[in-house]
């Protein structure tokens, strides 16, 4: 992990790295696992590699519980370094795609200070409405704690508020992929990836 903490990394230099960004409940996960599983790529999902983090029995582990049962960001450091542990964990792998990551401006900019920028970002753009009701069906299967309704709309406010600058940031170096995840989702992201060949 400490191999890349202040220099660009050299080993993810051949790599494809594809951000995958949207909402709560705009399908992210979802695709990424499907894409994944088509191209061969790894999958790093950061909420899950967070929730990982937040079941440990460790201070850490705890205070990432609270954080997120309040629908709130975990400090931009450690969700750097959770991500790069995982990225040189897999340096094997021919490409990643990572979801639910960046969430905020400073994130993105001090990843490309420690790796590369992404060859593409995806956001998944979906209405408030239906990220709301996917959440909510998701919830009553009882798979994740922060899926009630007060959680929900705080973390929509959140990704709202924090989400604007990333977009406008690769949407100025020409890297955002636009994808409206209401319906032929995966189609479309397939057709994203294909043009990276």
């Amino acid at each position: 992990m400490g191999t890349c903490a202040s220099a660009p990394c050299p080993m993810l230099k051949s790599q494809v790295i594809i951000f995958v960004i949207g909402g709560p409940g705009s399908g992210k996960g979802t695709q990424c696992e499907r894409l994944a599983a088509k191209y061969q790529f790894q999958h790093l999902g950061m909420g899950n590699l967070l929730r990982a983090e937040a079941s440990e029995p460790t201070r850490q582990g705890r205070q990432i519980k609270d954080i997120l049962l309040k629908g709130a960001l975990v400090p931009s450091g450690f969700v750097l370094n959770l991500l790069n542990a995982n990225l040189l964990q897999r340096e094997e792998a021919k490409g990643f795609l990572v979801n639910g990551f960046p969430r905020e401006l400073n994130q993105a900019k001090d990843f490309e200070r420690v790796g590369r920028p992404p060859n593409i970002v995806i956001v998944l753009d979906c209405s408030t409405e239906t990220m709301i009701q996917r959440l909510l069906l998701r919830g009553q299967t009882g798979h994740r704690a922060d899926d009630h309704e007060s959680c929900i709309r705080q973390r929509l406010e959140t990704h709202y508020s924090l989400c604007e600058p990333v977009i406008s940031y690769y949407q100025q170096k020409n890297l955002l992929r636009n994808v409206g995840g209401e319906d032929a989702i995966f189609a479309k992201c397939c057709s994203v990836l294909d043009s990276l060949r």
